[in-house]
C-alpha cells in the first residue's frame, strides 16, 4: 500500500499553487496525497481527482470580520490545530500509513501536531529563500530602529543584505506589524529543526542556498519550479478564462504584454485609469487580468475611462483570470507586467518573459530587486503613485526599445538554464530524488 503524504497548505493561491504541485509529484512517485487544508479558500477537489481532500473545521468561514489577511493566519494557526491533530489520529488509527507531513511554513501549528503524533514533519517555503534570510535579519533590524521604515533611508542599502535597500524589505502590507511580526516569530521560534523543501532552484539562488543551509543546518531540497516538475493541472481559487488564449494566436511573436498583479493586490479607480491609458498610449497589444473586486468601490471593470475601449479596440483584452502559465508560454506574449509574486515570478523566467515590476508587498519587493538588479531580467516601476506616462515608457522600454530586447535575450538564457536545473541529472531533480528517497526512509 503506497504511503501516504498529508499536505496542510496555507489558504492563499500563492500558497496552494506550489503545495498542490508538489502533491502531485509525490503523487507521480508513488505516494498517496491527503490535502488537509482549510475550509476557508479551500481547493477544488475535482481538479486534483488523484488526491483525498480533509476540511479542517477553521473557525475562519463563519463571518468574522478579519482585521487583516495576517490576522487570519494567526486564528487558524490556533483554530486549526485540535481539530487536525483530531482527525488525523483516527486516520492514523484506521490505517496507520502516514509517512509524513509537509506543511506550508506559516501553517506551523502543523509541526506541533506532527510532534503530537510522532509523525515526521517537512517545512514547505513558497517564498524565495533570499526573502527568509531578510526575515532573519529582522530582529537586528527592528533592535537597530531601521523597522518601521523611515522616509529617508528607504534607498540605502540594507546591511548584510545585499542587493536590498530598506524599500525592498519584504515587510507585508496586508495588515499591521504587530500581526506580521507574531508570524515571523512563530515561524521561526524553532529555528527550522524541520528539513525544509524550497521552490527555487540554485541557478538563481546558490548563494543564499549555501548561507541559509549554514544558518540552519537542516535537510534542504531546492526543488523548483514545482510547476515545472508538476504534471500538468490547476489548482486556481479563481474560474480561468482561456478566451485569451484564442486572442493570443491572433498576434505575432513576442508583441503582447501580459499584466497580472496576483490574488490579492487592489487599486483605486484613479490607479486603474492611469494604468488604461498608460498601456492605451504605449501602442502595444495587451492582455489584462482585472480580477472582480479589485477595483475598490467596484464589481469588475465599470471604472473605467469612458472612451477607453474605444481607444483601444482590438488590441485589448481584459479578462477576470487567465490561465497564466499557459498564456506566458504563449509565442505571442513578449512582457509580463507583474507583481512579482514567488510563482509569477518563477512561471515567467521559465519561459524566458521579461517583466515589469510593480511589487505589492512582503516577498515581491525582494522579488523585484533581484530580477531588476541581479538577474537582469526586468525593470521596476519605481514611483509610488501610477502614472499613465511612466507606464507608456516602461512598456515601451520593454516591449520595444533595445533595453527590452537585451532583457529578453537575458530571460532566455536564464530559461535555459531553469530547464537545465529540472531535466534528469540536474541540481532540482537530483533533490527531487533526495527528497523521495528521504520520505520514503520513515
Amino acid at each position: 500500500m503506497p504511503r501516504r503524504v498529508v499536505l496542510v497548505p496555507c489558504p492563499f493561491q500563492g500558497h496552494i499553487n506550489p503545495m498542490l504541485q508538489l502533491g502531485a509529484i509525490l503523487h507521480s512517485r508513488g505516494f498517496s496525497i491527503t490535502v488537509a487544508h482549510t475550509q476557508y479558500n479551500s481547493p477544488d477537489p475535482s481538479n486534483h481527482p488523484d488526491f483525498s481532500f480533509l476540511p479542517i473545521p477553521d473557525g475562519l468561514s463563519d463571518g468574522q470580520n478579519f482585521a487583516s489577511l495576517l490576522n487570519l493566519v494567526l486564528a487558524a494557526n490556533v483554530n486549526c490545530e485540535s481539530p487536525l491533530r483530531e482527525c488525523l489520529a483516527e486516520k492514523q488509527e484506521q490505517h496507520g500509513d502516514i509517512a509524513c507531513i509537509i506543511h506550508d511554513i506559516t501553517m506551523y501549528f502543523a509541526e506541533a501536531v506532527a510532534n503530537h503524533l510522532k509523525v515526521p514533519s517537512i517545512n514547505l517555503v513558497t517564498s524565495n529563500v533570499s526573502t527568509t534570510i531578510a526575515h532573519n535579519a529582522f530582529p537586528s533590524l527592528l533592535e537597530k530602529g531601521h523597522i518601521p521604515l523611515q522616509g529617508s533611508t528607504l534607498h540605502d542599502p540594507v546591511p548584510e543584505l545585499h542587493p536590498l535597500r530598506f524599500k525592498d524589505l519584504p515587510i507585508s502590507r496586508l495588515g499591521d506589524l504587530e500581526a506580521f511580526f507574531q508570524i515571523l516569530v512563530n515561524m521561526y521560534k524553532k529555528k527550522f529543526s524541520s528539513p525544509i523543501i524550497w521552490n527555487t532552484m540554485d541557478c538563481l539562488e546558490q548563494s543564499s542556498l549555501t548561507q541559509r543551509q549554514q544558518q540552519l543546518q537542516v535537510p534542504f531540497f531546492p526543488i523548483g519550479p514545482l510547476h515545472k516538475l508538476a504534471p500538468p493541472s490547476s489548482s486556481s481559487l479563481l474560474e480561468e478564462d482561456s478566451s485569451c488564449i484564442t486572442w493570443l494566436d491572433k498576434h505575432s511573436p513576442k508583441s503582447v504584454i501580459y499584466v497580472s498583479w496576483g490574488s490579492l493586490a487592489c487599486m483605486d479607480a484613479k490607479d486603474l485609469a492611469e494604468v488604461a491609458w498608460g498601456l492605451a498610449n504605449s501602442n502595444q497589444p495587451f492582455l489584462w487580468v482585472v480580477r472582480p473586486g479589485s477595483v475598490r468601490g467596484s464589481q469588475w471593470i465599470e471604472q473605467l475611462p469612458e472612451t477607453f475601449m474605444d481607444t483601444v479596440g482590438e488590441r485589448c483584452h481584459i479578462v477576470k483570470w487567465a490561465p497564466q502559465k499557459e498564456v506566458l508560454g504563449h509565442r505571442a506574449v513578449g512582457g509580463f507586467w507583474s507583481h512579482c509574486g514567488w510563482n509569477s515570478t518563477l512561471e515567467s523566467i521559465s519561459e524566458g518573459v521579461p517583466m515589469i515590476c510593480r511589487p505589492y508587498s512582503g516577498d515581491q519587493r525582494v522579488n523585484t530587486r533581484y530580477i531588476s538588479h541581479v538577474w537582469k531580467v526586468g525593470l521596476e516601476l519605481e514611483s509610488d503613485e501610477l502614472e499613465r506616462v511612466e507606464i507608456e515608457r516602461a512598456v515601451r522600454r520593454l516591449m520595444v526599445d533595445g533595453e527590452g530586447e537585451e532583457m529578453r535575450q537575458r530571460a532566455m538564457e536564464l530559461k535555459e538554464k531553469v530547464d537545465i536545473c529540472t531535466s534528469e541529472g540536474g541540481s532540482s531533480n537530483r533533490a527531487l530524488k533526495e527528497l523521495v528517497e528521504y520520505i520514503s526512509s520513515f
